[in-house]
C-alpha cells in the first residue's frame, strides 16, 4: 500500500498559510469584520474571511490530487460563492437552504442516481443536514477548524488504508489546510473561516463520507460517528429549540459547545473538551471499521453513551452556572 498523499496537504498548507497572510495585512482584514453581537462568544471584530484560504489551499491541493472528485469539489466552491454573498450582503435563510439542498442532490444524482428514491431522500437530506450543522458549530476559537483536521483527518486514514486514493488525497488536502487556518483560529482567534469556510467543509464532510461508502473504503455509519460530536450537539440543540417553539433558524447561544464557553470553559477550554471527543469518536470508527456487525453495532452505542454523558454533564454544569448568575446567564 502507498504512503499517504503528502504532496497535495503540503501545497494545501502553504497556500492557506500564504492567503492567510495576505488576508491578514491592514488592508485584507477589511474585507469582511465578524462584528459583536448579542448572540457572539467574541468581543471584538474578526476576519471571517480565513475560508477563502482553506478554498484556496484545497483548490492547489485538489490539482496535484488523483483524479475523482472534481464534481464534489466544484459543488463545494459553488456552495462557497453563495455562502461568501450570505458573509457580505446576508442572504435569506431559504436562498441558503435552497442552494445546500440543490449542490447535494446534483451530487448525489450524479455519483449515486436516484433509481432508489427513499435512499436518495435520506441521503439527500443527510448531506444537507452536514452542511447546515457545521455552520452551526462554527461559532468558538478553534471549534471547527480543529473538528475540519480531525475529521477529514479520519477520513484520509480510512481511504488510504482501503486503497483509495484519490478520496485520500482530497481528504488529506482538506486536513492541511484546515491546519493551516487552525494556527491562527486557535484560541485567541486572529481570522475566523465564515460561511464561505464552514459551509463547503460541511457539505465535503458529508459528500465525501457517502462517496467513501459507496467505493467500499468505509461502511455507512463512518461518517456519522467520526463527525458525531458536531452531529449530536446540533441536532441535540435544534430538536430542544423546537420543542420550546423557537425559531430555529435564528442565531443563538444554546449549543453544547457555547454553553461550555460561557459557564467558564472559555474558548480553549471548550475547544480541548471537543477535540478529545471528536478524537475518541475518530479513533473508534478507525478500530472498528472492518469488525464485525456484533463489534460495530458495541461501538456504536458505547460512543452514544459517552456523548450523552457529556452532554447531560454540559447541562448540570450550565444549570448550575445560570443558579450562581442569578440567572444572568
Amino acid at each position: 500500500m502507498r504512503g499517504m498523499p503528502y504532496q497535495p496537504a503540503l501545497v494545501a498548507f502553504a497556500v492557506c498559510f500564504a492567503c492567510l497572510g495576505a488576508l491578514l495585512t491592514p488592508a485584507g482584514r477589511k474585507l469582511v469584520l465578524d462584528h459583536p453581537n448579542e448572540r457572539s462568544l467574541h468581543e471584538r471584530p474578526v476576519p471571517r474571511t480565513g475560508g477563502l484560504a482553506i478554498l484556496a489551499g484545497l483548490a492547489a491541493g485538489a490539482l496535484l490530487s488523483p483524479p475523482g472528485h472534481a464534481a464534489a469539489l466544484a459543488a463545494a466552491f459553488a456552495l462557497a460563492a453563495v455562502s461568501f454573498a450570505d458573509d457580505v450582503f446576508g442572504l435569506p435563510t431559504m436562498v441558503r437552504l435552497g442552494a445546500h439542498l440543490a449542490a447535494a442532490g446534483a451530487i448525489l444524482a450524479l455519483e449515486l442516481g436516484v433509481a432508489d428514491v427513499a435512499l436518495f431522500a435520506a441521503l439527500l437530506l443527510a448531506v444537507a443536514w452536514y452542511t447546515n450543522l457545521y455552520n452551526f458549530m462554527d461559532g468558538a476559537d478553534g471549534l471547527a477548524g480543529g473538528m475540519a483536521v480531525l475529521g477529514f483527518g479520519a477520513y484520509a486514514v480510512a481511504a488510504q488504508q482501503s486503497g483509495h486514493a484519490p478520496l485520500a488525497a482530497t481528504s488529506a488536502a482538506i486536513v492541511a489546510a484546515s491546519t493551516a487556518f487552525l494556527i491562527l483560529n486557535f484560541p485567541p482567534a486572529r481570522v475566523f473561516m465564515g460561511d464561505v469556510g464552514s459551509v463547503p467543509l460541511g457539505f465535503l464532510a458529508g459528500t465525501l463520507g457517502v462517496l467513501g461508502w459507496r467505493d467500499g473504503a468505509w461502511p455507512l455509519w463512518f461518517p456519522l460517528l467520526v463527525f458525531a460530536p458536531f452531529v449530536c450537539d446540533a441536532t441535540l440543540t435544534l430538536l430542544k429549540r423546537a420543542l420550546r417553539r423557537e425559531r430555529v433558524w435564528q442565531a443563538h447561544r444554546e449549543h453544547y459547545y457555547q454553553r461550555l464557553v460561557r459557564s467558564g470553559f472559555g474558548h480553549r477550554g471548550a475547544a480541548y473538551v471537543e477535540y478529545a471527543a471528536m478524537a475518541g469518536c475518530a479513533a473508534v470508527a478507525l478500530g472498528v471499521r472492518e469488525a464485525g456487525a456484533l463489534a460495530q453495532a458495541v461501538a456504536l452505542a458505547a460512543a452514544a453513551a459517552v456523548l450523552s454523558a457529556i452532554a447531560l454533564w454540559v447541562d448540570v454544569r450550565w444549570a448550575r452556572h445560570v443558579r450562581e448568575s442569578g440567572g444572568a446567564a
